[in-house]
């Protein structure tokens, strides 16, 4: 089941495993401490202990968080996962040490260092071979009776990834009269009383999918089973929660409306520029050398009079239009004719030096003084050219209400969904763009911030 923290839903199995692992690492920075002591074994200070031990576990931890080792959406195979955990404890144990080294009064032996990372690996074994089974496991899951059976019902049996059914199980349909079933025979019931069915069932939670509420709705009997503990959701509700994006198929505009979200409120627009600017700037004075490393290359490719910098029209907060700043990574000729085209994989257009920066995301780098001019912000919908957007507009239901907030570099839809280059990937892009700007808040973009390290670094769908 999925449980909301700040805002934001949270897988439960997921946030007991971060917890206990946390618990584990703190632990292990204090036998670590207690094992390189004079004399062997001698427990230090407790004024020592906790400062050392709440950096460990809290570096560990936001480095497992970064490499997508809490993420419900984790699909890498093992070799994939162990590569993950690898390189989250050594990074996890270098962040420690520059903290240290930074705060002179946390100042830590190398062997009682060295020892502590070691621990925490053996620890982070040990729970993830017992405890990650279980998140798979049915009793952790909130058992679900959907109201209805037509197509509305079948969106809640069509969901195939893993990942958006993590967080329940489905108990059965209950069939309203005259309602065409769409949904497998096996699970339909037909009981005059849903709450009796609920009971039957074990039924922790109703989702009511009807395709035409207007014909026999169970008020009285919803309103018995929310009067009873039982939770009663509404089927956009329920699939924004569990799949993290808003599906524009069974959306209608009253949900939008009167729903929670969607909210633009004057805190809210401070943090998100605070951390644009802070940020920014952080990125910048820590990619130079990269970028100073590619305008070199592509200097050197192209010749000393070929542009370095790529500037192109795209959308951005409330249909204005900006020139986004990229490094060249096509030919200067890419688009002689004026058609704009997407990208594609192994595209022509593109250069060699192009296709390296391209998979080490730093073409993108320019784009932080679109974002210190207050054109683009960190997180966001990506923006995109002004021909796609007019061509997008008409055909997808929706697709304007992404340019109600800045535009970003990286974003909700980019970590959960490939590489977008046809009408078909635009739609699934937007609904998890929707997701986005009906829950964004601070917290939301700085778990979008740390889950891009894992896209940067393993050169997840780059194109």
């Amino acid at each position: 089941m999925r449980i909301r923290i700040l805002g934001q839903y949270v897988h439960a199995p997921l946030a007991g495993l971060a917890s206990i692992e946390a618990l584990a690492f703190a632990g292990a920075m204090v036998v670590a401490m207690a094992l390189s002591s004079v004399p062997l074994g001698a427990m230090p200070p407790i004024e020592a202990l906790w400062p050392r031990a709440l950096v460990f576990a809290a570096a560990m931890a936001t480095c497992l968080f970064a490499f997508g080792l809490y993420s419900s959406r984790q699909r890498a195979l093992a070799f994939g996962i162990a590569v993950r955990v690898v390189a989250a404890i050594l990074t996890g144990g270098a962040v420690t040490a520059v903290v240290f080294y930074l705060f002179p009064s946390l100042s830590l032996g190398r062997a009682a260092m060295g020892l502590a990372v070691a621990l925490a690996a053996l620890a982070l074994l040990f729970t993830r071979s017992i405890l990650a089974r279980l998140i798979e496991d049915d009793v952790f899951k909130r058992r679900v009776l959907v109201y209805g059976c037509g197509e509305r019902a079948a969106s809640i049996a069509s969901l195939r990834r893993r990942s958006d059914r993590r967080g329940f199980a489905v108990a059965g349909y209950a069939c309203p009269e005259d309602e065409p079933c769409a949904v497998p025979a096996q699970q339909i019931f037909r009981a005059a009383k849903v709450l009796e069915l609920c009971a039957q069932l074990g039924v922790d939670e109703v989702v009511v999918a009807m395709d035409d509420r207007r014909r026999s709705f169970p008020i009285r009997e919803l309103l018995e089973c929310r009067l009873s503990g039982i939770d009663v959701t509404d089927l956009p509700t329920f699939l924004e929660r569990e799949t993290g994006r808003v599906r524009i198929d069974v959306l209608n505009p009253a949900w939008m409306i009167f729903g929670e979200g969607f909210r633009r409120d004057p805190v809210r627009l401070f943090t998100s520029r605070l951390l644009d600017v802070v940020s920014s700037l952080l990125i910048l004075i820590l990619g130079l050398p990269a970028m100073l490393l590619a305008a070199l290359a592509i200097k050197l490719e192209d010749g000393w009079r070929a542009p370095l910098l790529y500037r192109q029209l795209r959308v951005g907060c409330g249909g204005s239009t900006f020139e986004v700043l990229k490094f060249r990574s096509m030919h200067i000729d890419s688009e002689a004719d004026g058609q704009a085209r997407w990208a594609r994989e192994d595209d022509p257009r593109i250069t060699r030096v192009g296709a390296l920066i391209r998979k080490l995301r730093i073409d993108e780098l320019p784009q932080v003084f679109n974002v210190l001019r207050g054109e683009m912000s960190l997180v966001g919908p990506r923006p995109e050219r002004p021909e796609f957007v007019a061509e997008l507009s008409e055909r997808i239901p929706y697709y304007v209400e992404r340019h109600t907030v800045k535009p970003g570099i990286t974003g909700w839809a980019q970590l959960c969904y490939r590489y977008g280059s046809s009408e078909q990937d635009a739609l699934e892009k937007l609904q998890y763009d929707l997701y986005y700007i009906k829950n964004h808040t601070l917290l939301l973009d700085l778990a979008i911030l740390m889950q891009t390290v894992e896209v940067v670094l393993l050169g997840k769908g780059a194109r």
